[in-house]
């Protein structure tokens, strides 16, 4: 009898227990749950110090380093290098299929591809850096993302990616880095969209 009672007593901390739990070990409860907060406005990228000049200014697009040599590779044996790609905008994830915040801000990447893919300057990759290809295809077909899936097909240089995942990459035109982000952010926010589009010009 105590122990009913004392179940009747706890039941609300039981609840939430059960589901910290689910939420602790289930990487796609992670991500529903982040993708919520990237939802209601955090984790916005901050591209706002990043906007290219004016072309009537003349004056140099805001930039960092040249991007070093990587290639990576489809599961059907496509090869694409950032030297292949310099005259178009690069945007690069780096992700895996069990990283919650990888999962969390897909939506948006993919919702963002979806508005530029008319623009021929604008590249995405979306970097399995596992390289489980099928598995990652998967995923992208099980929630309906029209995004196409590399691995490395050669040594990933740090200024790329090191080890925090997500991480999110923007080279311009010429194949410079100018901008880097490591962790989880929406990208469907509008300020990115108009940062690629300028870029692409």
């Amino acid at each position: 009898m105590n122990i009913i009672k004392s179940f009747k007593s706890n039941i609300g901390f039981i609840i939430g227990l059960v589901i910290f739990l689910v939420i602790a070990l289930n990487p796609n409860a992670k991500a529903l749950v982040m993708r919520g907060l990237i939802k209601i406005g955090l984790f916005q990228p901050d591209v706002s110090n990043l906007k290219p000049k004016p072309a009537e200014t003349n004056e140099e697009t805001t930039a960092g380093p040249m991007a070093p040599a990587a290639s990576f590779i489809t599961s059907d044996g496509k090869t694409t290098s950032l030297e292949n790609l310099k005259g178009k905008v690069v945007f690069i994830n780096f992700w895996a299929t069990w990283c919650p915040p990888c999962l969390a801000e897909m939506p948006s990447i993919n919702s963002l591809s979806g508005k530029l893919k008319d623009n021929k300057n604008v590249v995405f990759l979306l970097i399995d850096v596992e390289n489980q290809l099928q598995s990652s295809e998967a995923f992208m077909k099980k929630n309906k993302y029209n995004l196409d899936v590399y691995g490395p097909a050669s040594f990933i240089p740090d200024e790329l990616f090191k080890t925090n995942l997500p991480t999110t990459v923007i080279l311009n035109k010429k194949g410079e880095i100018v901008f880097k982000h490591e962790g989880m952010a929406n990208y469907d926010s509008g300020e990115t969209e108009t940062f690629l589009k300028e870029l692409s010009k």
